[in-house]
């Protein structure tokens, strides 16, 4: 089993000049941590000031803490909130060890949290980091005070056959420098990708030079979905092209027995920016109904 990592030295000073673009476009962080895990050291920006429930937020596919961006300044209305770099991925985390599965990924997320010395808090993932998020819950629930997954990847629905041929191509030599920009721009539903935006640039830049080594996702059971007993919200985008939209909010309203699950007809995968008002709306909405125990 091999260990993620950028594709040569000078591929990682070529994102690092452009994470740190990206880094500067969020508010400045109240601390930073390096956790060490069993895997790898995973890099925590803290943001705002102790007090009332943490939230923590995992970013999608090579988004990073960055991804947050649209986000950030709103979810600090509720207090201190914890942005991570995923191990395995690019950003300032490093892994060291092979990660096998999804045991794997709890583990190094839960020392994290331990590390930090955090109370059970919101966990808030996109994408991958909403199938991460939700990994978590189901593997050491007594971490979370509750959930928030948005437009999850195989979390209520499997992958779609397009975003599988698409997301390969990225990864082929030669193909991927035209592949990315239409990956990107597909799973935006069709929209410009700006390239002067800061998350555009480091996912895109963290598409092109790390060669990721993750085991691949699996689909949650019915039974997973339903031991999730802690307050869940899902937001699927309508215009997805992850998954089955109808299908994956059906599944979800079936199979979550605390789960407020929401489709929102309109917006594509790329919904935690392009919605980012709309979404910390209704994100800090059921965070605070969490906190008043509703």
């Amino acid at each position: 089993m091999k260990v993620g990592g950028f594709a040569s030295s000078a591929a990682r000073a070529e994102y690092e000049a452009v994470y740190d673009r990206g880094l500067a476009a969020l508010p400045t962080p109240a601390g930073v941590h390096d956790i060490q895990t069993a895997l790898g050291v995973a890099r925590v920006y803290r943001f705002g000031e102790p007090g009332g429930t943490p939230i923590v937020l995992l970013p999608g596919r090579a988004g990073t803490a960055v991804m947050w961006e649209p986000n950030l300044t709103a979810l600090l209305g509720h207090g201190e909130v914890y942005a991570v770099d995923l191990i395995g991925e690019p950003g300032r985390s490093e892994q060291t060890v092979p990660i096998r599965d999804g045991a794997d990924q709890a583990a190094w997320l839960s020392t994290v949290l331990a590390e930090l010395d955090l109370p059970p808090v919101h966990l808030i993932g996109y994408s991958f980091g909403g199938w991460l998020a939700a990994n978590l819950a189901v593997r050491a629930p007594e971490r979370l005070r509750s959930l928030t997954v948005i437009d999850p990847v195989l979390t209520f629905g499997g992958l779609t056959l397009g975003l599988v041929v698409r997301a390969t191509l990225t990864a082929i030599p030669g193909i991927n420098r035209w592949a990315r920009p239409s990956f990107l721009n597909w799973i935006s539903g069709g929209a410009e990708v700006d390239a002067t935006d800061p998350v555009a640039r480091v996912i895109d830049e963290g598409m092109r030079t790390y060669r990721i080594a993750l085991p691949s996702p699996r689909l949650f059971t019915d039974e997973q979905l339903r031991s999730l007993r802690m307050p869940v919200l899902a937001l699927i985008a309508g215009r997805s092209v992850i998954h089955d939209p109808e299908r994956a909010a059906a599944r979800a309203r079936e199979f979550l027995p605390r789960g407020q699950v929401e489709l929102w007809p309109s917006a594509t995968h790329a919904i935690a920016g392009e919605s980012a008002a709309e979404v910390n709306a209704r994100v800090l909405k059921f965070l605070a109904d969490c906190e008043a125990g509703s």
